[in-house]
């Protein structure tokens, strides 16, 4: 039997691991451990995602080379997880041979596949989120007249790019998409995330860049090595690079806002390429921090380290899966924190444990029998 499958996405490395990566780790390895028990094989992935411009302006503010940069924040992720006690068989980066090797031979079978093609992209671009935008997608605010990043997290303002590109037929893969998802209803979970992923399919797909003429840091594409490999088209490829014989993956574990990313383009790229598609794509919610959204402007991302230092790992890892519905949004703060750990942990867990060892003391000599 083939192993069972799962990734985290590959975090992108502009600053350092917050609560967000942790909930989507935690909850992996939760999985992995299930089947793990059941006695199934696992192959665990998570990683770093390292490429783009925005690592290159992350690394020229830190004055360091874009390699030393990604270097040291994946570094924190590695270090975070082996703190939180993560299972993962792997880790991939996308400065990796490995992987670099794995993004030609994909770019090689689409081309060959007559699924690029060169033009012009002219539209708008947000530095911050490394994504394209079109005009309907990003009109321009009634407030300002500037055409803003529609990610309710960034609303940075998006720059109109002109340059050289390669493309993506995404448009050819509208259909076959829809095919999928219609034979296959679990491939798009949970069903509330699922149907946003179906009216966004049917209104109609464009084929979207996969280049870029001005962004050094990235794998140069293949036969055109003034251009680099779109960052996310890039990073999508992680799951194959790192599969170690073990693909289709049984369920890709994201954040609801790459939900797109992972749903639409990526099966789409496999299906131009030849590979199998995922069985399932799973999106979950996001934490707010006290009532409000995390960003770096409120400076209220939460360091998971700091938190286990009050209240240690295993506390940490049960409040993240019990505060929050598995698919929905949650809100974290250290006073639900401690009062989930009173009485859930403390007062119900504790004092079951206790008042099954005062049994086992006073029927069985302190000793539990034997299978």
């Amino acid at each position: 039997m083939k192993k069972f499958y799962l990734t985290t996405p590959i975090y992108y490395i502009n600053a350092s691991p917050h609560i967000g990566h942790a909930y989507t780790t935690v909850a992996a390895d939760v999985l992995a451990r299930f089947y793990r028990h059941r006695g199934r094989e696992v192959h665990f992935l998570t990683g770093t995602d390292e490429h783009g411009l925005k690592i290159e302006q992350a690394a020229a503010a830190h004055d360091k080379s874009p390699k030393d940069y990604a270097d040291a924040i994946s570094e924190e992720f590695r270090a975070l997880w082996k703190h939180l006690d993560i299972s993962n068989d792997d880790f991939i980066r996308t400065t990796e041979p490995r992987h670099d090797k794995t993004v030609v031979e994909i770019w090689t079978k689409l081309a060959a596949a007559g699924d690029l093609y060169k033009g012009k992209y002219e539209g708008y671009y947000c530095v911050s989120d490394e994504t394209f935008w079109t005009e309907k997608e990003a009109p321009p605010d009634h407030k300002t007249g500037k055409r803003l990043c529609p990610n309710p997290d960034c609303r940075r303002e998006l720059q109109f790019v002109s340059e050289d590109s390669w493309f993506f037929k995404l448009s050819k893969y509208e259909k076959p998409l829809l095919d999928h998802y219609a034979k296959h209803p679990q491939f798009l979970s949970p069903t509330h995330r699922g149907n946003e992923i179906l009216s966004f399919v049917k209104q109609g797909l464009q084929d979207v860049s996969v280049s870029r003429a001005k962004v050094k840091w990235g794998i140069p594409v293949p036969g055109d090595p003034d251009q680099t490999v779109y960052v996310w088209f890039d990073a999508l490829i992680n799951y194959v690079s790192a599969a170690a014989g073990g693909w289709p993956a049984d369920v890709h574990i994201v954040g609801k806002e790459i939900y797109r990313f992972h749903s639409v383009t990526w099966p789409a790229m496999l299906m131009a390429a030849g590979l199998e598609l995922p069985e399932k794509v799973f999106a979950h919610g996001w934490w707010t921090v006290d009532g409000q959204k995390m960003s770096k402007s409120k400076g209220n991302f939460v360091d998971p380290t700091e938190v286990t230092r009050d209240f240690g790992v295993d506390a940490f890892r049960f409040f993240l899966l019990r505060e929050m519905p598995f698919g929905n949004d949650g809100d974290f703060s250290i006073a639900s924190l401690k009062a989930r750990y009173n009485a859930d942990l403390a007062n119900d867990l504790g004092n079951l444990v206790s008042r099954v060892e005062n049994l086992i003391d006073a029927n069985m000599n302190g000793e539990l029998p034997k299978r």
